[in-house]
């Protein structure tokens, strides 16, 4: 192993910032360069704006619009590389080398399928873990290997090109109706916002342009949303999430609240056949399975969770770990974002020097939503605290500010939920636009948003495979 050093006359504490997401990105951008070196390590080397990700997966807009270059960021250091293990009493993050040749990182570890990268030590003054979470798949045989996740600019592409390929499939001559059946239902399962989302975004595609170049496949297509709970968007409130399903009926997604997928499997036609507990040994024919529910821990979560560490007291004799949240399986911290200890001798333990936020922790004793907008108010909040540091004083508390919900419903409206208002119809989607441009990152990608937008709606979205 090789390890990197500081440079000996730079003053400046060493941060090292684990992940690119949207804890980790908005955190290096706002730390003070003058007083800390930053380092990011990431097996991405962007960071994806995921809000429009659906948008993207269905040629509404460009994957480029979404992406930000973490090298733009001017770091002291960026490498790309898997954090592998941290060695906390040594401070030192082991971390190996990306190997994969696929330009897009994939929802599931990529590591886990590519020849193992070279590995070296980085060492760290300060720790600031920000890796996110994965998909959960509950354990559901198939899901893995067949179904689409929607959480990376890999995963859009490959749900765009996938929804192309079922439409040409369909429109062989020789398929049989039932074929057409099957290639053309899409599955989604998940009712939270991703999945509402991407069913609305590919209900435009199909109406709209689809539905234009493959007019006698229409009477085939049907679009279902799967979800084990007795409501979707349970974020929202009753008559909002009523308004999403009222909205869905009129625009032809079934939506299938208390129903339990036990199985993906692909069939002779392309397509996938899924097990549903509800209907019995009877299996539903789709040509793609869109899965947006649930959060499992980072690997690197689960193995630092577990690790022995010397108690802050000393004692030889004497190991404690890390406090982990027993539902997700996630870090707890205390509310200044810094890493919980359980140790039996003190209560109120800290990992000195580590931090955590996003979707790979939790803050104690407050149940946050796992959303973008939690990730980067605790990004600015710890850059600010880490900017103003004096030594002396604590700093104060994290504090969650809710500015409200929003989801896209299809055909140009959204509902939209804050404790100020509620919206739904245009006017909701004029605010769904509206926000999610004034939060885009950079001024470039600011441009080209609104650039696509107006591409769409005058020449229609890209279809074209490639």
């Amino acid at each position: 192993k090789l390890l990197l050093t500081h440079v000996e006359d730079d003053k400046r504490e060493r941060v090292v910032i684990l992940g690119s997401g949207w804890a980790g990105y908005a955190f290096a951008r706002e730390l003070d360069p003058k007083k800390y070196e930053r380092i990011l390590i990431s097996p991405r080397s962007y960071f994806v704006f995921t809000p429009l990700l659906a948008s993207t997966s269905v040629g509404t807009l460009e994957f480029r619009s979404t992406l930000e270059p973490v090298r733009r960021l001017n770091l002291d250091a960026f490498h790309q590389a898997w954090a592998d293990d941290v060695d906390f009493s040594r401070k030192l993050v082991r971390i190996e080398k990306v190997t994969s040749e696929d330009p897009t990182s994939r929802t599931l570890p990529a590591k886990q399928h590519q020849p193992k990268g070279e590995t070296i030590d980085v060492p760290y003054d300060k720790l600031v873990i920000s890796v996110g979470a994965y998909s959960q798949t509950f354990g559901i045989e198939g899901v893995k290997e067949y179904a689409n996740f929607l959480r990376d600019t890999g995963d859009a592409r490959s749900i765009r090109l996938k929804v192309l390929q079922l439409f040409e499939k369909a429109s062989w001559p020789t398929a049989t109706d039932a074929q057409r059946r099957d290639l053309l239902h899409f599955a989604v399962v998940g009712g939270g916002p991703t999945g509402i989302e991407f069913a609305a975004e590919l209900h435009d595609l199909i109406h709209d342009d689809l539905s234009k170049i493959y007019p006698h496949l229409m009477e085939f297509v049907s679009i279902t949303i799967y979800d084990i709970a007795p409501k979707v968007l349970p974020m929202f409130d009753q008559q909002l999430a009523t308004y999403a399903t009222e909205q869905f009926r009129r625009q032809g997604i079934s939506v299938k609240t208390e129903h339990h997928l036990q199985r993906v499997r692909p069939d002779e036609n392309g397509g996938l056949r899924l097990k549903i507990k509800e209907y019995g040994d009877e299996e539903v024919g789709a040509g793609i399975c869109v899965w947006s529910t649930g959060l499992m821990q980072n690997p690197l979560i689960q193995t630092l969770v577990v690790k022995e560490l010397r108690s802050p007291t000393d004692k030889e004799d004497e190991k404690v770990t890390i406090k982990k949240a027993e539902r997700s399986g996630g870090i707890i911290t205390d509310p200044m974002l810094r890493v919980r200890l359980n140790d039996p001798e003190n209560e109120n333990a800290l990992l000195q020097d580590v931090y955590a936020m996003g979707d790979c922790s939790i803050l104690e004793n407050q149940t946050l939503p796992a959303t973008a907008q939690v990730a980067s108010q605790q990004a600015k909040y710890l850059a600010k605290t880490l900017n103003r540091a004096t030594g002396g004083k604590e700093p104060a508390p994290f504090s969650f500010r809710n500015w409200g919900a929003m989801t896209y419903l299809g055909s140009w409206r959204a509902i939209h939920q804050s404790s100020a208002d509620e919206l739904k119809g245009r006017a909701a989607w004029i605010l769904w636009r509206t926000a999610y441009l004034t939060k885009s990152m950079s001024i470039k990608n600011k441009v080209l948003v609104p650039w696509y937008w107006f591409i769409t709606w005058v020449f229609g979205r890209d279809i074209s495979r490639f």
